[in-house]
């Protein structure tokens, strides 16, 4: 290791190296790539694939057609159908010529239809139990398959089942291939719960012969193509006092649409006029229309009733999730925007301290440590922004360079002033330490290799830590390459998602992250860590985690503004992101016991990260799943309109947030995009993440390209920002 540039070289103070850590550090190298998992994008697909069939599946059975469309409008009677018109109920289509049949005199077949439903079915099977009657039930495939209990149920006590298609569709809407599909499901659902078939079927909407129209004529021949004797009606018994039967004892098929009141009434009228109540076959005199399934349908039908099953339930759980999701997304926007007014409101009032602070005689030396990697194209510009400072105190520039191989090194060192100690590569943490065994002075500022400092950053920093009880502090790292739409979403992430909440965790005393682009610390309290782990790759979430156990306080300050570059394309903001949010999971686990420690740090820190992000990224594709899967099967206004909600309620926070950090509202335009694009990026980052943690796999440390944003543009208004200061939204200072 050696030291170069103008300050000489000198080994570490007695007592104050930091310990190392047993785990060796990881090293950072500019051409790796996540060594995560690959094959958990292929199970992602599968998944994926799975999800698509449970949607289409339960779109099918309950949202694409269903019991709550409207009935057909009358259509033209069919010539072909005359003859049947004037005949009784029972139709056989599948000979060469049509032909129907009426029950014998004194005899009912009573039908219902619709079922198995759990609430009424139990009923009306009690109520023909007591009379001793007979019925017959065209269920619906999809609630066969549902409920499979009840139409074991029918069987079991003598009643005849008919088809009443799988989704109660309208055969006169469908074409030929969805209507025989309607036939075979509730064939399989039957078979799956029953062991049966059945030679029975009834269109839904259908009613007397008297009222067939030719498009039902036309659905009534291909039910009967694929087997079946179909079923009409005679009269609709609503409830027991308009049965109107057929003249002189004529035998009829009556449809039940009533309660079991309504079935008690009508077979107590029934009795008392002598009919009986028999199933359609009994009723004509043919043989059960039950037919033993296969041993192959069998299987296909459990499978596809056990899928329908498992379709409905994960839907549920989806519009809880959603839900869920939409619940925390508010709440967390509601409540910490409330925080940060608060804080904003106390930032105004003066309650921070201005001048050196108690115990400081002038303004106390600092040493700024800037550990490089590989920072050519940026480390010229960060280096000249610390040399402009405005604090007026004592400044040591410390640049590590960890083992840089494109000239790093050689750049920092032809600044007068600045010290460059080179080190083997070693990782961004092995670099820190260093830096902080050759500090001179009790105040570390510290830095990124990419990052550019208005002139006032430092003397902001330091005078927070004027408190004793402060360990750290947090400033304000906003985005410099923000033109293109990327940078621009990554500036509103920025200010919203980083900024805003960490004015809310200085209030909560939790905060999470003081960012390695810009913060201060205390060299004592850092050393008594053992200096920065190299246990994970979020190493600035592990150290102020770490800070905030041992009894530090972590504070935020806004007016402290560091220029940062950001990632320029997806793949490395992918890169970047995947880093960042593995190492919080990482160092989420390795701070897991702090929940159960006094210190309220940990409920609140990993309380607020477990929920807002691990668990509300997790939910977050629900939302656009659940909207997508909305708009294909129902009225896809609803979704617009929560949407569009949604994207108000996010600019007006928006508009909020960058108020108070002194940005233009204007960057508000590209936010409604964010929701297509930059959305889904960063919720698929924290599901790659968490499986790759579940797995067990160590992520290695894989660098971002710099474009050296800030080299050569010393006309840009983020260099002059930089170079002549800058004024606080909130403070004016």
């Amino acid at each position: 290791m050696t030291s170069t540039g103008s300050g000489r070289t000198r080994p570490p103070p007695p007592g104050r190296s930091p310990r190392r850590r047993p785990r060796p550090p990881v090293a950072r190298t500019a051409a790796s790539t996540p060594s995560g998992p690959r094959g958990h994008w292929f199970l992602f697909a599968v998944g994926m694939l799975l999800v698509a069939a449970a949607l289409t599946l339960d779109g099918y059975v309950t949202d694409v057609v269903g019991e709550t469309r409207p009935a057909p409008p009358a259509g033209v009677p069919s010539a072909e159908s005359a003859e049947i018109r004037r005949g009784g109920p029972v139709v056989n289509i599948t000979g060469g010529r049509p032909t129907s049949v009426r029950p014998p005199g004194r005899t009912v077949a009573l039908t219902f239809d619709d079922g198995p439903d759990p609430a009424w079915t139990p009923q009306v099977l009690d109520e023909l139990a007591r009379h001793g009657a007979k019925a017959t039930f065209f269920v619906v495939g999809s609630k066969v398959a549902r409920h499979p209990e009840l139409a074991r149920r029918i069987v079991a006590e003598g009643h005849e089942l008919g088809n009443h298609t799988f989704s109660h569709a309208d055969l006169t809407q469908v074409p030929g291939w969805r209507l025989r599909l309607e036939s075979s499901l509730t064939q399989r659902a039957l078979a799956g719960a029953t062991g049966l078939h059945t030679t029975l079927a009834r269109p839904p909407y259908s009613g007397p012969t008297r009222a067939i129209t030719a498009p039902q004529w036309a659905g009534m021949k291909e039910l009967a193509a694929e087997g079946h004797l179909i079923v009409l009606t005679d009269l609709d018994a609503e409830d027991g006092s308009d049965l109107d039967l057929p003249a002189k004892g004529a035998g009829a098929v009556v449809t039940m649409r009533g309660t079991r009141l309504a079935v008690d009434l009508v077979l107590e009228d029934l009795e008392g006029r002598g009919y009986r109540a028999v199933t359609v076959t009994e009723a004509i005199g043919m043989p059960s229309a039950h037919r033993r399934a296969g041993g192959v349908d069998r299987f296909l039908g459990s499978a596809l009733n056990l899928a329908q099953r498992a379709s409905e339930t994960f839907v549920d759980v989806l519009r809880w999730a959603m839900f869920t999701a939409g619940a925390l997304t508010l709440g967390r926007f509601g409540f910490f925007i409330v925080l940060a007014a608060v804080h904003a409101h106390r930032t105004r009032g003066g309650t921070r301290p201005k001048g050196p602070g108690r115990g400081w005689s002038g303004p106390p030396p600092v040493t700024v440590i800037v550990p490089a990697y590989n920072e050519a194209a940026g480390i010229q510009a960060t280096i000249r922004s610390l040399v402009a400072t405005s604090y007026p105190g004592d400044v040591e520039i410390l640049v590590v360079d960890d083992g840089s191989t494109d000239g790093t090194a050689d750049l920092a060192a032809g600044f007068p002033g600045v010290r460059v100690i080179r080190r083997p590569n070693g990782g961004k943490s092995a670099a820190l330490n260093t830096g902080i065994a050759h500090a001179s002075h009790e105040l570390l500022v510290l830095l990124d290799g990419d990052t550019v400092f208005e002139r006032a950053t430092i003397g902001r920093l330091v005078r927070r830590l004027a408190d004793p009880a402060v360990g750290a502090v947090s400033g304000n790292t906003k985005v410099g390459n923000r033109r293109g739409a990327i940078g621009r979403w990554q500036h509103i992430e920025y200010v919203i998602g980083f900024n805003l909440d960490r004015r809310a965790f200085e209030l909560l005393d939790c905060m999470a992250t003081v960012p390695g682009a810009v913060g201060a610390f205390r060299r004592s309290a850092l050393e008594a860590l053992g200096g920065v782990s190299a246990d994970t790759l979020a190493e600035d979430t592990d150290l102020t985690m770490a800070l905030c156990r041992a009894g530090w306080r972590v504070v935020y300050e806004e007016n402290a503004v560091a220029w940062t570059e950001a990632p320029a394309s997806l793949g490395q903001l992918w890169k970047q992101r995947y880093r960042w949010c593995y190492g919080t999971l990482q160092a989420m686990w390795k701070h897991r016991h702090a929940v159960v420690e006094r210190n309220p740090f940990g409920r609140r820190c990993l309380g607020y990260l477990s929920l807002f992000h691990v668990l509300l990224p997790l939910l977050a594709p629900v939302v656009d799943l659940m909207a997508v899967y909305s708009i294909a099967v129902d009225d896809p206004l609803p979704v617009v309109a929560a949407w569009a909600g949604f994207v108000l309620v996010q600019m007006a926070i928006g508009w909020y947030a960058l108020l108070l950090d002194g940005e233009r509202a204007s960057a508000l335009w590209i936010l409604p995009l964010q929701q297509f694009v930059y959305r889904q990026l960063m919720y698929l980052v924290v599901i790659q993440s968490l499986v790759t943690a579940l797995l067990g796999v160590r992520l290695r440390w894989h660098g971002v390209r710099r474009e050296g944003t800030f080299n050569g543009q010393g006309g840009t208004p983020v260099l002059a920002a930089a170079q002549t200061g800058r004024r606080s939204a909130t403070t004016g200072r």
